[in-house]
């Protein structure tokens, strides 16, 4: 009797326990009941500001991965520094240079605020904002999760050691996407967002002085030359080159294609098409947009999971650039 009384106990110990976890997941509609028109308002204030910024768009799928892949998704990027509350911003790193909008994440927020006080984190916001980003240029619609809350810290001391870097081997690129669980197909996929955007001087020069790149198409080089004329670019100056010439603001597979015609803009976006371990992904994305998305759709899925804060951790962020008040 008193081993079947504990082989119930134990059974009941593990259901109330995958019940407490199942809780406190991310979910399909986490604001179903707390604020059923959440991920409407997000999508409005989105479409919103891409009509009246197109640049927006790409913006918002940046952060999910500058947020993302460092130890958690969950709005560690927005914060800005202060010292009162010792936050040092993850926006300063060397790695997060060239973004931007972050202001817009506040709009999103604020429309938010109007119509459910203190219920939907910014992390859900970087989130949903990409997902949505990712669709008004012309990539998959993506069914995310939702339910993070917001880091009460910042992790700006080791982004580098998360954050691949552009001229980073692509092993090493690979290595770290591994880290949260993206496997190599989903890598060369997530890669594809450079298909729109810009890449300022200062990231590509090293391509073309004092000497050029040998696997750049040489017109390519010229063209690359015409855009960033020094080998000392000024970081403050807008001076930069499109990822993409013919479909800048598309998210399609035009830059898998450009790779094997060796136009890549990036060093580690051409060593994709140089890697026997990924060419054949380069290949197959090149030939067919449809393939390229649905691995685009499962990696960005992947990704904006990564340990995400749920239930108790983490708070619910009045304004996203700062801790709430003590």
């Amino acid at each position: 009797m008193c081993f079947h009384f504990y082989i119930h106990y134990f059974l009941l110990l593990l259901l109330l326990n995958q019940s407490h976890l199942g809780a406190s997941q991310l979910d399909l509609n986490y604001y179903s009941d707390s604020c059923p028109n959440a991920e409407t308002i997000v999508k409005e204030e989105v479409t919103k500001l891409y009509h009246k910024h197109g640049n927006t768009a790409v913006s918002w799928v940046r952060n999910l991965f500058h947020d993302c892949m460092v130890k958690s998704c969950d709005a560690s990027i927005l914060l800005d520094e202060d010292q009162t509350s010792g936050i040092e911003s993850e926006k300063l790193s060397s790695r997060n240079f060239g973004m931007r909008n972050f202001k817009y994440i506040n709009t999103i927020k604020e429309a938010l605020e109007n119509e459910c006080p203190a219920t939907v984190s910014c992390a859900d916001i970087v989130a949903l904002s990409a997902r949505d980003g990712v669709e008004l240029l012309g990539g998959p619609r993506i069914e995310m999760k939702t339910g993070r809350k917001d880091s009460r810290e910042s992790y700006a001391a080791v982004v580098e050691d998360f954050l691949p870097n552009h001229n980073d081997t692509i092993s090493l690129v690979l290595s770290r996407f591994q880290a949260i669980g993206v496997d190599q197909e989903g890598t060369v996929a997530l890669l594809g967002a450079h298909s729109v955007g810009r890449v300022h001087c200062v990231n590509l020069v090293n391509r073309l002085y004092p000497t050029v790149d040998p696997t750049l198409d040489p017109d390519y080089a010229e063209y690359l030359k015409r855009r960033c004329p020094t080998p000392d670019p000024d970081p403050n100056a807008v001076e930069y080159a499109r990822n993409d010439l013919e479909t800048p603001m598309v998210l399609d597979n035009m830059f898998y294609k450009h790779l094997l015609s060796h136009e890549g803009l990036l060093l580690v976006d051409q060593q994709l098409a140089s890697d026997p371990s990924t060419l054949p992904f380069v290949e197959n994305m090149a030939a067919d947009n449809t393939y390229f998305h649905d691995q685009f759709a499962r990696a960005m899925i992947i990704m904006s999971e990564n340990n995400p804060l749920i239930g108790d951790q983490g708070e619910i962020r009045t304004h996203c650039s700062r801790l709430n008040a003590s």
